[in-house]
């Protein structure tokens, strides 16, 4: 129980509140335009959902979503640590209880259509998607995770030969094909790939964000006044590292330097100007953390 609790206090309230808010967003997204007119989530979530429909009304979604994801967490703590899957079983916790109230306790009628965009599949897909993707996004970004398949891809990709990314593709795919076998129709389970590709998209954008940085790499014999030039146009640092050519031999020095997308040309034209010899090589960079960057 102590180490429990120690694991729980490690968790930042910041966190706390993005994870709630994440399970929350989640859940509506699933409830008020998947559910109701049997559209499919990707995972463990869209598992849930069908088993779901195909059992006694007893279990739920919401009681299908604890009874799958959180031993599959479980499972999965000491390849991804306790505070991981603390986090992780807190957001199916939120996302399983806001889907229990809003199907049968809320006034809200998601029986038959979408409250909100009635019994339009491509809307439902698509809204569906984007909102339960804002919420899975948000769990990734803060720590936590919506579902277990992305544990169990972690755990067993690499045995099987695939990437994590192919292992839970794999699984949807095969989820889709049981879904249309089991409704003698492909139509939900084709509209399910859209809602599949919504979300996966939406989760990019909430954990990478709208605009990446890029990492120049700046080979060049002219690294003093290179870094001077774009220390002066752009007023943040850089890094320098001792660099030998690999057929000349001849000692070089190689400039790291991280700008936004609409700095590129304009550090390009200043290293250019200076060392038009200059190799310079960019690379996309999701995220910057400093070392003393509060956590």
């Amino acid at each position: 129980m102590k180490k429990i609790i120690s694991v729980l206090c490690r968790i930042p309230p910041l966190k706390w509140v993005m994870l709630t808010a994440a399970g929350i967003v989640n859940a509506f997204g699933i409830t008020l335009f998947l559910t109701p007119v049997k559209l499919y989530d990707s995972g463990i979530s869209g598992t849930a959902m069908l088993i779901s429909q195909l059992t006694p009304e007893w279990l739920s979604l919401s009681v299908c979503l604890i009874v799958l994801n959180i031993p599959l967490f479980l499972y999965g703590m000491k390849k991804q640590g306790a505070v991981f899957t603390a986090s992780a079983v807190y957001t199916v916790l939120v996302y399983s209880v806001t889907a229990w109230l809003i199907t049968d306790v809320l006034p809200v009628d998601v029986s038959i259509a979408s409250p909100l965009a009635g019994t339009d599949l491509l809307l439902c897909a698509l809204f569906g998607g984007v909102i339960s993707g804002v919420g899975s996004g948000l769990a990734l970004r803060y720590g936590g995770a919506m579902d277990g398949i992305e544990v169990m891809a972690v755990i067993f990709a690499k045995r099987l030969g695939l990437s994590v990314g192919t292992f839970v593709m794999v699984y949807n795919v095969i989820l889709y094909v049981i879904c249309g076998i089991v409704l003698r129709s492909w139509i939900l389970p084709l509209y399910s790939i859209v809602t599949y590709a919504a979300a996966l998209k939406t989760v990019d954008f909430i954990v990478d964000g709208l605009e990446r940085s890029k990492a120049a790499l700046i080979v060049t014999s002219e690294s003093e006044k290179i870094c001077s030039a774009l220390q002066e146009e752009f007023g943040c640092g850089m890094t320098i590292i001792d660099a030998r050519g690999g057929y000349s031999g001849a000692e070089r020095k190689a400039v790291y330097f991280v700008v936004n997308r609409f700095q590129v040309m304009k550090m390009r034209e200043i290293v250019q100007s200076i060392d038009p010899l200059a190799y310079i090589t960019l690379s996309e960079v999701a995220d910057i953390f400093s070392a003393n960057q509060d956590k």
